[in-house]
């Protein structure tokens, strides 16, 4: 059964080719996730062509010191990919000194994609509803909530807004995860591993190890692993279908 990885940092293992090479090998559809645009430059010659992996176009909002640099690099790669990520806000202690610059950055890239068919992996750490309602300012078609952790009230909102979420192995591990993970319809649940910044008995969470969210989705949903696997899929396949119209 193909798994499905929509957020993992292929660029920051210690050897990314061996992982894409195991995702293809292994049919786990897998999203690269980039910081920013300059290591999507470099990672795209990489990605290019393959069946399984796709690399995603990024401008991390903690990395805001980089945003004035790095955002024209932005545009100039936005024709290679239909994936953008990881992008969004983040106010919590680590992120809110940059907390104008971040927002800006995050409005010149709603505004460059809110015509095109992109897929988000969105970033929103104490930015949930400001998040959201720039999602909804710009018409933003497809996107996911990467590891979720805000109120549970605003799931709703971005459920009702047609949005996604991704869940990872920490999530199901933390009290706080799985009653965001309950909250969520199960037709807008997607899967990732955010490797390697989550890891399992001190090692990078790799995407063929997302078994054990499927095995803790079906039994919170009453079915078996397979068929958790078989909901994902069909998950991803209607954000396809949509970047396709």
């Amino acid at each position: 059964m193909t798994m499905i990885d929509t957020h993992c940092h292929i660029d920051l293992f210690d050897n990314p080719n061996q992982l894409i090479n195991e995702c293809e090998k292994l049919g786990i559809i897998t999203i690269g996730i980039t910081n920013l645009p300059s290591h999507f430059e470099q990672g795209y010659k990489h990605t290019k062509g393959l069946k399984k992996v796709r690399l995603a176009l990024g401008l991390h909002p903690l990395l805001a010191e980089n945003h004035n640099i790095e955002l024209p690099k932005f545009f100039k790669m936005l024709k290679y990919t239909s994936y953008i990520g990881e992008v969004g806000l983040d106010f919590s202690r680590e992120g809110y000194s940059t907390k104008d610059n971040q927002i800006a950055s995050f409005k010149k890239i709603l505004g460059a994609i809110q015509n095109e068919n992109k897929l988000l992996s969105i970033h929103s750490r104490r930015a949930e509803k400001e998040v959201l309602n720039f999602l909804k300012e710009y018409k933003i078609r497809n996107a996911i909530f990467h590891w979720y952790s805000g109120a549970l009230g605003v799931i709703d909102e971005v459920v009702k807004n047609g949005y996604f979420f991704s869940v990872n192995t920490a999530m199901i591990k933390s009290e706080s995860g799985k009653k965001i993970i309950s909250r969520i319809p199960k037709e807008k649940i997607l899967t990732e591993s955010d490797g390697p910044f989550i890891e399992e008995n001190g090692n990078p969470v790799k995407p063929y190890q997302l078994g054990i969210v499927y095995e803790y989705l079906g039994k919170t949903w009453g079915v078996s692993k397979d068929e958790a696997i078989k909901v994902v899929r069909r998950n991803f396949s209607s954000i396809l279908i949509s970047l396709k119209n």
